[in-house]
């Protein structure tokens, strides 16, 4: 537990960061998955929701905060072997707590055995450590022309390599592409329960998810050789204008899809984070925004208690803990959705509210935490 400093920290991207970790609660945590607004729900395949953005905002604040990070830990005597060392630690930790999510509570067995490899936490921790040992001590070209042969190669590789058993490569059926392939190949038993056949966050699609993070490094390489805060919104503003609409370009050739992770969703949801990260920073000078941010940063600075915490706050309450509840046994979860929410709510607005609550609870938590100065730091 160590308190951030405040006098030095980028106080729009904390309170970016929080929105993204409050979003990413709000649409995981319906009060029943059977009615959920539109907006709340991923894309089926091909296409994007507001809800397909959350992902992709968070690891290229990851890109960001691992700039910056390393930076002042270098600024501080710390050589690259000390560097590189805390990279891997700090990515064991955060794999290692993905994966104790997944097999939480433990029992029975086959949590362990059968147990979801892949996964958010996974992801971010697999991708941070990936990006930072390339990024360091390397210039800004020479990561820009990674960035380009990761979107380009993986492309090609989407779209040209047909997987065996096929006549053909196809990006539009689900367990047919070569994405899946691999994931069957190398995780068979361990991907996602929903389709069993494929994953959203299998390990060829994290080669999309590794250039968010390293665009993300970009950007930060950016706002540190720039310290007039207009011309680093403005920059934000015009490049986040253009990547939105060249990877809505793309998107034509090779379509925007977040459980693919494609190139064309990578430059897109590149391009709408720097532009809510301009506003956002906007916001954060404006004395009447104040209020607003405030809480924000507040989930911005525990995003890993945040995750954590829920998703076995989520596990106990919808499985663990059962109640008797009109002649039935039921998940707490349920019981306080139906009592709560449901019985004076339409089913769609009741499940909002539920979530709403839901982010609530989690604020009030972590305003406690931030009040004693208690922060969680992988």
């Amino acid at each position: 537990m160590t308190p951030p400093d405040r006098s030095t920290r980028w106080v729009a991207l904390d309170a970016f960061r929080g929105a993204t970790v409050a979003a990413m609660l709000l649409v995981n945590n319906p009060g029943t998955w059977e009615a959920v607004y539109p907006p709340l729900r991923h894309a089926a395949w091909h296409g994007w929701t507001p809800t397909d953005l959350i992902f992709p905002f968070f690891l290229f604040v990851v890109g960001i905060t691992t700039e910056l990070s390393l930076q002042r830990r270098a600024n501080g005597g710390a050589g690259d072997a000390a560097i590189r060392r805390h990279v891997l630690i700090r990515a064991a930790i955060i794999v290692g707590a993905g994966l104790a999510l997944h097999a939480f509570p433990f029992v029975p067995l086959t949590r362990i055995t059968e147990i979801r490899i892949p996964g958010v936490l996974q992801r971010i921790g697999v991708c941070y450590a990936i990006a930072a040992l390339i990024a360091w001590r390397r210039p800004t070209r020479s990561l820009a022309v990674v960035v380009a042969a990761l979107l380009l190669g993986y492309w090609a590789i989407l779209t040209l390599v047909t997987p065996p058993g096929q006549d053909s490569p196809t990006i539009d059926i689900p367990d047919r592409t070569i994405a899946a392939y691999l994931d069957r190949l190398l995780l068979d038993g361990h991907l996602w329960a929903v389709t069993r056949r494929w994953d959203p966050e299998g390990p060829l699609s994290t080669i999309g998810a590794l250039a968010t993070v390293l665009l993300g490094i970009g950007a930060a390489r950016f706002s540190q050789s720039h310290a007039d805060l207009r011309q680093r919104q403005k920059w934000f503003l015009v490049v986040g204008l253009f990547a939105t609409l060249g990877g809505l370009g793309w998107g034509l050739v090779l379509p925007i899809n977040k459980n693919l992770w494609t190139s064309s969703y990578v430059i897109f949801s590149a391009g709408a984070a720097l532009l809510l990260l301009a506003a956002v920073d906007a916001a954060a000078g404006m004395r009447s925004a104040r209020p607003l941010v405030r809480p924000l940063v507040i989930y911005g600075s525990n995003p890993l208690i945040a995750f954590v915490g829920s998703g076995l706050m989520a596990r106990i309450i919808g499985s663990l803990v059962v109640v008797p509840w009109a002649g039935d046994d039921l998940p707490l979860q349920q019981v306080i959705f139906r009592a709560g929410y449901s019985s004076w709510l339409p089913p769609a607005a009741a499940s909002l509210a539920y979530a709403v609550s839901f982010v609530g609870c989690w604020y009030l938590v972590l305003w406690w935490l931030d009040r004693r100065g208690w922060y969680l730091k992988a």
